[in-house]
């Protein structure tokens, strides 16, 4: 079992990235099939709101935060190389760092500003909005898992 200061990140690790995988859980099986059910302008106008609150300070400090102890336990996981749990706090933080935090900016992140440069009352928008919440949505499911994934693997380490 790991110790010291192993322990209090891989901690800090398992809290994060859970309360992130909570974070997407909801939206893959919920929000997102709510916002979905909504006539078009409404679901972009909700969306866009959303999309706006996301990026506070209660919510990034988790998403963001999480990143930088995923960071910090990697580098001093290949550093110092503990007897216990080496392999899973790198895997945490490697599915945490790529499968989520890089996923994010890459594949969320972009069709949130796109979505955000409409007009929710459009034809533009209105078009759009299916393609948004089907490929959004999809990787969204593959954020959650990974977070998800992320947690288990420093349950792990603590193990």
């Amino acid at each position: 079992m790991i110790e010291g200061p192993y322990f209090v990140l891989a901690v800090v690790g398992v809290v994060g990235t859970g309360l992130v995988a909570g974070a997407f859980c909801a939206f893959s099986t919920f929000v997102m099939r709510a916002l979905a059910a909504l006539p078009p302008a409404q679901g972009v106008a909700a969306m866009n709101s959303i999309n706006v609150y996301a990026v506070r300070p209660a919510f990034m400090l988790v998403f963001t935060g999480s990143a930088v102890v995923c960071v910090v336990i990697a580098v001093v996981t290949l550093m110092v190389r503990p007897n216990d749990g080496t392999v899973e706090l790198l895997v945490g933080s490697a599915l945490y760092l790529f499968g989520v935090f890089g996923l994010t900016l890459v594949a969320n992140v972009p069709r949130n500003n796109a979505l955000g440069r409409l007009d929710p009352g459009t034809r533009e928008a209105a078009t759009y909005w299916p393609t948004y919440v089907r490929e959004w949505s999809r990787w969204n499911h593959v954020r959650g898992v990974a977070s998800a994934a992320a947690t288990v693997a420093f349950v792990l380490a603590l193990t």
